[in-house]
């Protein structure tokens, strides 16, 4: 892979990923309600599903999966369906006006699940991946290298992002939490029911990662 084919494929990462997806939402989320250092353990879980799947794609078997779109629907709406869930459950949470959300922070195990769990939702990322990476790939040089470089730009890309957001919600929780403290939740879950809807409404057939 040339540098300049690797250039254009990390710029077409970077363009992509300015809009921000579901992952993005719930790592604000839950950087908001949990503080930043402990929703990093959500990028984790992002980045481990997006593993999983590349590794999927690279080995070709993106043709036993574009068959099974029922199987696709189910898990998609599953998805959803516990994001409302958190979502709601944020909203309903009763705090002390006085008592800041960061206090009782989900554990980092909880927070990692809903990364992996809201990545994986979108099973079709398989196809995205099996997709995008041969528009890169030089066919005169061994595949699986460029696999793999390809793959680790794509983590390496959206781990900076997911981490620009969970910061920049940090730095806002910090400068307004005095003011509006008591309703980091309602905040956090409004956040996660977007991000429901965002994954809802992808067509099952052009869903992409992130």
């Amino acid at each position: 892979m040339t540098p300049e084919l690797w250039l254009a494929y990390t710029t077409t990462l970077v363009i992509y990923m300015s809009t921000p997806g579901p992952s993005h939402l719930l790592m604000l989320s839950n950087s908001l309600s949990s503080g930043f250092p402990r929703s990093i353990a959500t990028a984790a879980g992002d980045l481990t599903a997006n593993t999983v799947q590349i590794v999927v794609a690279s080995l070709g078997l993106v043709s036993l999966i574009a068959g099974s779109r029922e199987v696709f629907i189910y898990i998609k709406w599953a998805g959803v369906a516990y994001l409302v869930f958190l979502g709601v459950s944020l909203i309903r949470r009763q705090l002390d006006a006085q008592l800041a959300t960061r206090n009782s922070p989900q554990s980092r195990g909880e927070l990692y699940w809903q990364g992996f769990v809201t990545s994986a939702s979108n099973p079709k990322a398989i196809i995205f991946f099996a997709a995008l990476f041969p528009q890169f790939v030089n066919p005169q040089s061994p595949p699986v290298a460029q696999f793999a470089v390809l793959g680790m730009t794509f983590l390496l890309v959206d781990g900076a992002f997911l981490l620009g957001y969970g910061h920049f919600a940090n730095w806002v929780s910090d400068r307004f939490d005095r003011y509006v403290g008591q309703h980091m939740n309602r905040v956090s879950g409004v956040l996660l029911i977007i991000a429901a809807l965002l994954l809802g409404l992808r067509d099952i057939d052009t869903a992409v990662a992130g």
